[in-house]
C-alpha cells in the first residue's frame, strides 16, 4: 500500500490524476497525428499524375518531393528548442492549420517550381510537431513506461499513413474531375478537426494540472534530469546543441537516423508509382496494393519499441539488428516478384522490418530524459530526413537511368551498414550527462 502511494512520488489520489491526464495527453496526440499525414505523405500518391498532369518527369518530380524533406529535417534540427520557447502546444497547432492552408493553395498550382517552393514550407509547418509532441510525452510517461507510450505514439504515425492512404482513394473516387489536386483538399479537413481534441485534452506537462513533475524509480536518473535543466538555464538556448554533437552516440544514430529515412521514405515515395508503372495497376489498385508498406510500419511502431521494453529489458539495439536482417533479404527479393499478391505480401513484411524509428525514439527518451529527449528526438529527426531528402531526389535520377530495382538493391545495402553502426552504437555511453 505504501508503494502504491509513493508511484512516482504521487499518492494514490495524485497518481489516479497523473495518469488520466497522461492518457489523455498521449491520445490527443495521437489523433491529431492521425490525420496529420494527409498533408505530407498525399503528394506519394499523386506523383505520377502531378508529373503527366505538369509536364514532369520522375527527376523533376523527385526534386519536388524532396523539397518537403530539406525543409522537414532543418525544421526538426530546431523546432524541438523551438517549441519549449514558444510553448509546445501553441506551436505545434501552427503547425498544422499552416500545413493545412498550403495544402490548399498547392492545389491551384499549375507551376512545378512554385509547387516545389510551397512544399518546402509545408515541410517546415509539419516539423513543428513530432519532437515537441514526444518531448511532451517524456514529461508524462516514465523510463520504465516509455518504450510502450512511444511505441503507440509511433504506431499512429503508421496509422495515419493508413488513413492517407484511403483518404485520398476516396477523394480521388468522388472527384475524379479534380485529379491530383482532390489528394490537396478534402483530406485538409479532418486534419483541422482533430485539432478540436487536441486543443482540449493535450497538457504539455503535470504542472499544468496542479501536480508537481513526476519522480523517476530510479534516483540517478532524477539527479541527472535536474543537473540538466540547471547547466541548460544557466548556459542558454543553445546549449543543448553544443552538448548533444559532441556525444558519438548521438552522431551515430543521426547516420542510423538518417538510413531509416532512405528506407522507410524511399519505398513510401516510390512504391505505389513501381505498382502503376512496372506491374501495370491503375492508380487505385496502386493505391490497395501499397497500403500494405504503411500497414507494416504501423505495426512495427507500436510492437518494436514494447518488445524492446518486455523481451529485451529496456535494451533497444537487438530489435534494430533483428530488423536490419530482415530488411536486407526482403529488398534483395523484392524486385524479382512479378505476382502482385505476392509483392504486396513482401511489402508488409518490409513495411514492419524497415520501420526502425520508433525504436529510434525510445532510445532519443533513453539518451535525454525529460529535459534534452525533444531535443533528440529533433536531431535523430531531422536525420531521418536528410536521409529520405536525398533518397527522393537521387532515386528519382537513379529510376531514370538505371531501372526500378537499383532502389531496392541500396536501400537492401544501407539496412546492412545500419545493422553495422548498431553493433558499435550499443557499445556507447553518453558522455557528461
Amino acid at each position: 500500500m505504501n508503494l502504491q502511494k509513493k508511484r512516482f512520488g504521487y499518492t494514490q489520489e495524485e497518481y489516479k490524476k497523473f495518469t488520466k491526464y497522461a492518457w489523455l495527453m498521449l491520445i490527443s496526440f495521437g489523433l491529431a497525428y492521425l490525420f496529420f499525414y494527409n498533408g505530407r505523405q498525399n503528394i506519394n500518391l499523386v506523383l505520377t499524375q502531378m508529373g503527366d498532369d505538369l509536364g514532369g518527369g520522375k527527376d523533376a518530380m523527385g526534386i519536388v518531393s524532396s523539397a518537403f524533406f530539406w525543409c522537414y529535417a532543418f525544421g526538426q534540427l530546431i523546432s524541438g528548442r523551438l517549441g519549449a520557447y514558444f510553448g509546445y502546444k501553441k506551436f505545434m497547432i501552427f503547425g498544422i492549420i499552416s500545413s493545412a492552408a498550403l495544402n490548399v493553395v498547392i492545389s491551384f498550382q499549375t507551376s512545378i517550381p512554385v509547387i516545389a517552393i510551397l512544399w518546402g514550407v509545408n515541410g517546415f509547418c509539419q516539423s513543428t510537431v513530432w519532437a515537441n509532441g514526444l518531448g511532451v510525452l517524456n514529461k508524462w510517461w516514465p523510463t520504465e513506461k516509455r518504450g510502450f507510450a512511444s511505441g503507440l505514439a509511433t504506431a499512429f504515425t503508421g496509422t495515419a499513413q493508413v488513413v492517407t492512404y484511403l483518404t485520398i482513394n476516396w477523394c480521388l473516387t468522388m472527384n475524379p474531375e479534380w485529379g491530383w489536386r482532390a489528394a490537396f483538399r478534402y483530406p485538409m479537413i479532418p486534419m483541422v478537426l482533430m485539432l478540436i481534441a487536441f486543443i482540449a485534452f493535450f497538457h504539455t506537462k503535470p504542472e499544468d494540472v496542479g501536480l508537481k513533475p513526476f519522480e523517476e524509480e530510479n534516483e540517478a536518473l532524477n539527479a541527472r534530469d535536474a543537473d540538466l535543466a540547471k547547466r541548460i538555464e544557466t548556459n542558454g538556448y543553445f546549449y543543448p546543441y553544443k552538448l548533444l554533437f559532441r556525444q558519438p552516440k548521438i552522431i551515430m544514430f543521426c547516420l542510423i537516423s538518417a538510413i531509416a529515412g532512405v528506407g522507410r521514405y524511399g519505398l513510401l515515395t516510390w512504391v505505389p508509382s513501381y505498382f502503376m508503372e512496372v506491374m501495370g495497376l491503375s492508380v487505385k489498385d496502386g493505391i490497395f496494393s501499397s497500403i500494405l508498406l504503411p500497414i507494416g510500419h504501423a505495426c512495427a511502431m507500436f510492437f518494436f519499441p514494447l518488445i524492446t521494453d518486455k523481451v529485451f529489458k529496456g535494451k533497444r539495439e537487438p530489435m534494430l539488428i533483428i530488423a536490419s536482417v530482415i530488411t536486407f533479404f526482403g529488398m534483395i527479393t523484392f524486385p524479382f516478384i512479378t505476382n502482385q499478391t505476392v509483392a504486396s505480401v513482401m511489402l508488409f513484411v518490409v513495411g514492419v522490418s524497415c520501420m526502425v524509428t520508433g525504436v529510434i525514439w525510445a532510445i532519443a527518451g533513453d539518451m535525454g530524459g525529460r529535459t534534452l529527449s525533444s531535443t533528440i528526438v529533433g536531431i535523430l529527426d531531422w536525420a531521418v530526413y536528410l536521409g529520405a531528402a536525398v533518397q527522393s531526389a537521387l532515386f528519382g535520377f537513379v529510376i531514370e537511368y538505371l531501372g526500378w530495382p537499383a532502389i531496392f538493391v541500396t536501400i537492401g545495402v544501407l539496412y546492412v551498414i545500419l545493422l553495422i553502426l548498431t553493433l558499435f552504437a550499443r557499445k556507447m555511453k553518453m558522455k557528461d550527462m
